[in-house]
């Protein structure tokens, strides 16, 4: 969930059906006309070209030659037609293909003063996102958003949450032992955990935690409101916001009316009780009271409201991403019972079945932790990292790049790049493991993004995700689930279109493989610490 911005590559043609026709061309015929004059107005000021890219039409651009759904595979695709930097328009507005993590390194962190920005979009204040810190343009408020999640998520801060997230899987355990069948909806509670409580200190309870649902009322609207094809939409007719709520047809007027209420909700309640435990003296380590207590600013309202602000993006993204992958660790396992079978088996060797794997075990699986890698690499929950924005022109090996121009870098098909990963599409942990046997340097550090945008709590996301994952496999075997006649099914999910890419849908057979297994066992198992 973590929300995008780069709502212009999406099929807009329904949604433009409920605008008038004269409406609508004469806003395409003054919007070309200007479009024109700027466009000969900077060709005259530029001497050198673009990167190649498909022409597109006028004022269109490529519009409709990408796939709305999964637009990175009509991008990976200009990869084999006009190589690693891919230029187009959209809607009148400039965009660059990133298609290879060597160009990404060059341009986004070698010279990430000119890329680390965000694209300007009008509908965020609208909606209520304008506070989510992974859309901040660059600048001071950005600066200090960064500065929170530092302190909090850094390698050696993330640290202090492993008693959590080791309890936190425990009771994913029991969990999915109680309600296999709602195995998602339990990952998807364990990642709320688990962030709840780094964040805020805040202990969900199973099932129906009260901010927990809010959470997710908030953000299932707002994606409703601000995802792709209607932010596009509402950036190229910013009036349809304007519009009274009253009025026939103001759908997404109301929608982003309540989106906004949600969202507002989601932000203060949490942050209300982090803030009273820490004033009442009775709160734990987490992001709102550590900040609240070493920032000599913290009492400020600007303070307050950045670490607000904040801390809600660390939920929505910490969420989202840490379940989606996780759900998808499933499905590979369902569909690769071998790299299953041997990564228990590796568990088995090192750990036994009369007790659960802790992070001291860590260093001895190193298959399980080749597993996680494959994972972010073999489907990245971000096909495309969120948009940066350049903030002057630049030339890139002679080509020229506008200012103002949305950089995407496309992890998909970093991650098809056939030389570093051959048999791309398959599942195929041992790419990690070195002759020795031990873990290769290419930790995929390319699904948590580049330069100054990086995801500051990878560190945290990472330890969240393998103690999942180790815990999984070390109780539960997962295995394709049956038609009426008994047969296996080829697991072929739906996905989520937008930013996150996870299965909607998975079903999945998931049963206890540790002989003798039953509820009163486990339950001792995960109350056991060694």
């Amino acid at each position: 969930m973590d929300i995008n911005s780069i709502a212009p590559y999406t099929d807009r043609q329904q949604e433009m059906s409920t605008i008038s026709s004269p409406t609508l061309f004469s806003i395409f015929t003054v919007s070309a006309i200007a479009l024109f004059a700027g466009y000969a107005k900077r060709k005259s000021l530029r001497p050198l070209s673009y990167p190649p890219g498909p022409k597109g039409l006028p004022f269109l651009g490529s519009i409709f030659e990408i796939n709305a759904s999964e637009p990175w595979l009509t991008f990976t695709r200009w990869a084999q037609t006009h190589g690693d930097l891919v230029y187009c328009t959209l809607f009148g507005r400039p965009f660059l293909i990133i298609q290879t993590t060597d160009v990404a390194k060059a341009l986004l962190e070698q010279r990430s003063t000119v890329y680390s920005d965000r694209p300007p979009v009008k509908v965020h204040k609208d909606v209520g996102s304008e506070f989510n810190s992974a859309l901040l343009r660059y600048g001071e408020k950005w600066r200090l958003h960064r500065r929170l999640f530092h302190q909090s998520f850094r390698a050696d801060a993330a640290q202090d949450y492993l008693p959590t997230q080791l309890r936190k899987a425990r009771q994913l355990l029991i969990g999915i032992y109680n309600s296999p069948d709602r195995y998602q909806r339990q990952i998807e509670l364990y990642a709320s955990g688990v962030i709840m409580s780094a964040v805020y200190d805040y202990e969900t309870i199973p099932n129906d935690d009260p901010l927990v649902l809010a959470a997710e009322r908030a953000i299932d609207v707002f994606v409703k409101v601000a995802g792709p094809s209607t932010a596009a939409l509402l950036e190229a007719f910013p009036f349809l916001l304007k519009l009274p709520a009253w009025f026939p047809g103001a759908t997404l007027k109301r929608m982003a009316i309540q989106a906004k209420s949600n969202l507002h909700e989601m932000m203060d309640v949490p942050f209300r009780y982090a803030r009273d435990r820490v004033m009442s003296s009775v709160s734990g380590r987490c992001m709102v009271s550590e900040s609240l207590k070493r920032f000599p600013e913290s009492n400020t309202e600007g303070f307050q409201v950045a670490l607000k602000s904040s801390s809600a993006t660390a939920f929505i993204a910490g969420v989202e991403t840490t379940a989606s992958t996780l759900i998808i660790f499933v499905l590979a396992m369902m569909r690769y019972p071998e790299v299953q079978e041997r990564a228990q088996k590796e568990i088995d060797a090192v750990i036994g079945t009369h007790r659960l794997p802790n992070f001291d075990d860590r260093s001895s699986l190193s298959y399980i932790d080749a597993v996680l890698r494959e994972t972010l690499r073999w489907h990245p929950v971000f096909p495309l990292c969120l948009p940066h924005y350049t903030t002057k022109s630049d030339v890139y090996e002679g080509k020229y790049i506008p200012e103002g121009c949305v950089v995407l870098a496309n992890v998909w098909a970093m991650s098809r790049d056939e030389v570093k990963y051959p048999n791309p599409t398959e599942f195929i942990p041992e790419r990690f493991i070195d002759q020795d046997g031990q873990l290769n340097n290419d930790s995929v550090a390319l699904a948590f993004g580049f330069g100054r945008r990086v995801c500051v709590a990878r560190h945290f996301a990472d330890a969240s995700v393998w103690m999942a994952i180790v815990h999984l496999l070390a109780v539960f075997k997962f295995m394709k689930p049956l038609d009426e006649n008994g047969v296996e099914m080829d697991p072929n999910p739906e996905w989520s279109t937008g930013v996150v890419s996870h299965p909607l849908e998975l079903k999945c057979r998931v049963v206890p493989r540790i002989p003798g297994m039953d509820a009163d066992k486990l339950m001792e198992m995960t109350q056991c610490s060694d």
